[in-house]
């Protein structure tokens, strides 16, 4: 249904080295570079950075949540491992947690600028 996102970051290439980190575990990887963005996907840029020099700090009570299809759970513990690492902050540990529809293994994030990730995995009766 969604083709791709854009995500606006004051420093490009320090949230590309986040992101690089981060997105690596979810088998994503930077495709595409350009002198104000960088994309990042599969085949395909999915996930976009967009430079905003002047943007102000996102507020964690306000701002987009972006949740990301992680291939196993070991995986959503990697992106969450990566994230604090790289200067993220925890916004939820990995672990179980309820969905509408059903259990999911997850953890949250924020990028240096504030943004919310989220790294999920389903059961596989949900994947699709």
């Amino acid at each position: 249904m969604i083709d791709h996102l854009s995500i606006a970051v004051r420093d490009l290439e320090k949230s590309a080295a986040f992101y690089a980190a981060v997105l690596a575990p979810l088998e994503l990887s930077r495709l595409v570079e350009r002198p104000d963005r960088i994309g990042f996907g599969k085949r395909y840029p999915e996930l976009w950075l967009n430079a905003r020099p002047t943007m102000a700090p996102i507020a964690a009570d306000i701002g987009a949540h972006v949740a990301l299809r992680a291939p196993s759970p070991e995986a959503v513990a990697a992106f969450h491992t990566a994230a604090l690492a790289a200067g993220g902050t925890c916004d939820g540990p990995p672990r179980s947690r309820q969905a509408s529809m059903t259990t999911y293994f997850g953890a949250f994030v924020r990028d240096p600028d504030g943004n919310r990730l989220e790294a999920v995995h389903f059961p596989a009766a949900l994947k699709s």
